[in-house]
């Protein structure tokens, strides 16, 4: 799953469209790389995205497409932010 898809139905960002301006605009990182918007996730990356002052790092856990909001948050695990 691409990382703009993935940060959407993972509700981490609101908008896809948001998701992929965030990415080329350099602030996702994945495993301490900076990463564009095609990239694809994998169980167990590291994802880190830079909102204002405050980044926020997640282990994405599944890439599985969610069938609800409430099962969204089992795609990842918060690690600091």
């Amino acid at each position: 799953m691409r990382i703009d898809k993935y940060l959407k139905v993972s509700r981490l960002i609101k908008r896809r469209t948001v998701a992929n301006e965030v990415a080329d605009a350099g602030r996702i990182e994945v495993n301490g790389r900076p990463v564009k918007a095609s990239y694809a996730v994998k169980t167990g990356d590291v994802i880190t995205v830079g909102f204002g002052t405050k980044p926020i790092s997640v282990r994405v856990l599944s890439t599985e497409m969610p069938t609800g909001k409430d099962v969204a948050r089992e795609m990842f695990e918060i690690i600091e932010g």
